[in-house]
This record gives structure tokens, C-alpha cells and sequence, in this order.
């Protein structure tokens, strides 16, 4: 996969559909290496954008106060958004873009938009985070209007917390909106900054699907985000990101315990690995990514058969260096890191013996891909 296929694909459709567009505008999604839940709590992440992406070919077509929107969406089919009538689940990010940036003065109606991707929806690598971050991104140009990343990444955070509901942390948009290319990318979630970490070159990420998908997984998220906020507020901490290995005993409650745990030890883990990032050691970057899915595994408990599954397969695979679930849990994904000159084994050793409940694997190799752009040329 590329980004340029979901490119072509929205252009052409739109054409067929009303002409050119006015503008193409493309967010990709992500894979988070390392640092998972802890955006939520101030600690640190390391994602990176994938090489494929949500992309939406938008054109004006009327009164951009009041006007109507209209989508033709690859997968799932067209829409009408006009006043407040109820849409699919997947255009409340929509619906969510349109009203936050109205309540900012963007004008945000009166457009069509073919939308493509080629984001596996429900695998936990971002789709829904591309396509807010790709929305907002295209309405501001249509204004003549430019955002710092950060600002793009708080908004996409507001639509999934205010409309949709899921009171997530801010990492999938602002990789979306603020990767750079060839690097991942360490994020400190509380001074909201990104900083590019190039990968040792003689490794790979693989990228795993499980072909599971989470169903009630928004509940079990909540319950988590709310066992880190007891434990920051009984150690007397803004958030755990301020919590030490030592300050665990002080929490009275088992559960909140682990959970607390995982994430001091995950933010631990994720600084380590950026200096060995730095160092080249890859051996020593894939036993912390063993490590946090254990600990995601046990202390979180945000694992599910299908992602333990292919990450055993996958540490037993030619040149995997070490290998977790990735994004929120449950299902969806795994991550692992290989040696380059191994990645083609890997990937078939994966495929042929991932079977979890008749689900067949597919695994991408994967470089680090660039943010959100908009093209107003439309040349591809």
C-alpha cells in the first residue's frame, strides 16, 4: 500500500462524480512502536505515520453557511449531511469536524467530497483519527486557512471526546497531522511536542493484522482511563507520567495498581528505546516491545487472543527482534521489528501459520511515511 492509491482513487471517483475538485487533501494512518495508553496519562509515545492514508477530494458547491454536504465514500456508500439529521456511525468524525470548526468561525458547509482509503478500519492503526485529521485539514484550505499541526490534533481530539464519545489522548491525530517522513517520532503528551527519531536502518517494522476487530471495546478504554485518573488522584499527581515505580505500593487498589504500573513502566520503556533508536542497538529496542506487550498483556489487560496469538508467532519468526499489540487493544493489530534482510521470511512465516479463529494474517512492511497535506493542484 501507498498513499497515492487512496490519492487516485478519491480524485477519479470525483470526477466521475461532479468534475475536479477543488482540492485533494490526504492523512495517513499510524502504528504506534511503542507507548501505549499513555498518551492520556502526560507520558510519551512513539508512533509513526504508515504509507497509506485517508484521502478526500473535496469541491465548494454552495453556500458554505448553510449549505449541504454531500459524500461519496468508498466502503460505505454516499451521504447527505444537512442540519442536525442523523448519520452512520463513521460520519459522526464528520459531523463532529463540520461543528467544532463552525464554533471556531471556519466556515464548513456547502461541499462535495469523494473519500477513499486504504486504512484498514478497525485494526487499530488510525483510520478514524485520518479521516478527522484529513477533514480538517481540507475545510481549512477550502478557508484559505493553515494550522500548526497541534492545533489540527486538538481539534480531531475535541470531535472523538465531544461527538463520538471515546475520551481518547491526542497521539492519532497528531502523528496524522505532524509526522515527518523516514522518522518516527517521539511525542510528549503533555508539552504536546514531536520529536522525528529515525529507525536503525538494517531494521524493518512490520505491521500485523489479526483480522479481529473490537465490538464494546469503547467501555473497557473508559474503565482504564478512569483507573489511571484514581491512581494519579491518590498519589497526589497531575498524572502518572509524575508517578515513580516506587509510588505504586502507595495505590490501595489492586486493579488501579497495575494499571498505574503499566504505565510508569511503559513510559520508562519508551524513552529507553529512543536512545537505542539513537545507538542502533535493535536487539535491545525489540526486547522493551516484548516487554510492553507483556505488560499490556497482564498489568492492562487490553490484549485479546487473536493479538497474543500472532505476536508468539511472530517472535518465532526468522530476524523478528521483538513484537506487541498495537493501539488500543482488544484487536486489530500487532507490531513487530525485523531485521531488513530478513523481512521477506518473516512476513511468510506469519502468514502461513496465523490461523486465530479462522482469521488469515496480512502483514505490510512498513517505512515511516510523512503528515497530513493538501494538494491543490491535484497532479498525481
Amino acid at each position: 500500500m501507498e498513499q497515492r492509491a487512496a490519492r487516485r482513487r478519491a480524485v477519479d471517483r470525483f470526477g466521475t462524480r461532479w468534475g475536479a475538485p477543488d482540492l485533494l487533501s490526504t492523512a495517513p494512518g499510524r502504528v504506534n512502536l511503542i507507548g501505549e495508553h499513555t498518551d492520556y496519562n502526560d507520558g510519551f509515545t512513539l508512533p509513526m505515520a504508515l504509507p497509506f492514508a485517508t484521502a478526500i477530494a473535496l469541491g465548494s458547491t454552495g453556500d458554505r453557511e448553510s449549505g449541504d454536504v454531500r459524500i461519496d465514500s468508498t466502503g460505505f456508500g454516499e451521504l447527505v449531511i444537512a442540519g442536525d439529521g442523523e448519520v452512520p456511525a463513521w460520519a459522526r468524525h464528520l459531523v463532529g469536524v463540520i461543528e467544532l470548526l463552525e464554533a471556531t468561525g471556519v466556515p464548513a458547509r456547502g461541499w462535495s467530497a469523494t473519500i477513499d482509503t486504504d486504512i484498514p478500519t478497525g485494526a487499530s492503526l488510525s483510520s478514524s483519527a485520518a479521516l478527522e485529521v484529513a477533514a480538517i485539514n481540507a475545510l481549512l484550505a477550502r478557508a484559505g486557512l493553515t494550522w500548526a499541526p497541534i492545533d489540527v490534533a486538538r481539534l480531531g481530539r475535541r470531535v472523538e471526546n465531544e461527538i463520538v464519545g471515546l475520551q481518547s489522548g491526542i497521539m492519532d491525530q497528531f502523528i496524522s497531522a505532524g509526522a515527518v517522513a523516514g522518522h518516527a517520532s517521539l511525542m510528549d503528551c503533555r508539552e504536546l511536542t514531536l520529536t522525528p527519531t529515525p529507525l536503525p536502518n538494517d531494521a524493518v517494522i512490520a505491521v500485523m493484522d489479526t483480522g479481529t476487530r473490537r465490538v464494546l471495546a469503547d467501555v473497557a478504554y473508559d474503565d482504564r482511563r478512569a483507573a489511571c485518573e484514581r491512581a494519579a488522584a491518590e498519589l497526589g499527581v497531575a498524572a502518572l507520567r509524575d508517578a515513580t515505580i516506587d509510588d505504586l505500593d502507595r495505590i490501595s487498589d489492586a486493579t488501579d495498581r497495575r494499571r498505574a504500573r503499566h504505565v510508569v513502566t511503559e513510559n520508562a520503556r519508551v524513552l529507553d528505546v529512543v536512545e537505542r533508536c539513537r545507538s542502533g542497538d535493535i536487539v535491545g529496542i525489540g526486547e522493551l516491545m516484548d516487554l510492553s506487550h507483556e505488560s499490556l498483556r497482564d498489568d492492562y489487560e487490553v490484549s485479546g487472543p487473536g493479538l497474543d496469538a500472532i505476536v508468539d508467532i511472530a517472535r518465532e519468526a526468522p530476524g523478528c527482534l521483538g513484537a506487541r499489540m498495537t493501539g488500543g487493544g482488544f484487536a486489530g493489530c500487532a507490531v513487530a521489528l525485523v531485521r531488513r534482510t530478513d523481512a521477506e521470511s518473516f512476513t511468510s512465516h506469519v502468514i502461513e501459520r496465523y490461523d486465530h479463529d479462522r482469521h488469515e494474517a496480512r502483514v505490510w512492511l512498513c517505512e515511516p511515511s510523512g503528515g497530513a497535506s493538501v494538494d491543490r493542484t491535484v497532479c498525481l
